[in-house]
């Protein structure tokens, strides 16, 4: 399965994603710009000796994600979604797709797919959001629940 993050924008979010990556053998996709360097400090401790182990590729554009990739089914990730990421029923090569941090995905990336490939994750209706990487952790452990957690 694949973890992708649209414009990440905190080092160590994606420090952690990538020790998430890591520890339940999922791709991580980052797509750029980055809010940061790969080499950035805060990202390396926050992923410790795991970055070494986290396959990850780097695409310059959304676009050249879709284009670079085959996945059977892309789910999007936003506080906007209807649907909870608990209905999804979620197949080996699906990608999981987040925004950064500060805005969420954009309209026309939400806009692009139907109803039931938009997530939520549920929270008291005076939240605004999680943390990012809390996130992707939630929705990674549900899909791989549902694989049987294989390796």
């Amino acid at each position: 399965m694949h973890i992708v993050l649209f414009e990440p924008e905190i080092p160590p979010n994606t420090g952690n994603i990538m020790r998430l990556a890591a520890n339940t053998g999922f791709q991580l996709h980052l797509i750029e710009p980055l809010g940061f360097e790969l080499d950035d400090k805060q990202l390396r401790r926050a992923g410790l000796d795991y970055r070494e182990w986290a396959e990850t590729s780097l695409h310059g554009s959304y676009q050249e994600f879709i284009n670079s990739l085959k996945f059977n089914d892309l789910y999007a990730f936003s506080t906007k979604a209807s649907k909870t990421y608990s209905e999804a029923s979620f197949d080996p090569e699906d990608a999981l797709l987040f925004g950064p941090e500060s805005r969420g995905l954009p309209m026309e990336i939400l806009e692009s797919l139907d109803g039931d490939h938009k997530l939520r994750i549920p929270m008291t209706t005076t939240s605004r959001s999680l943390n990012l990487s809390n996130t992707v952790a939630i929705a990674v452990y549900e899909a791989w629940r549902q694989q049987g957690f294989r390796q």
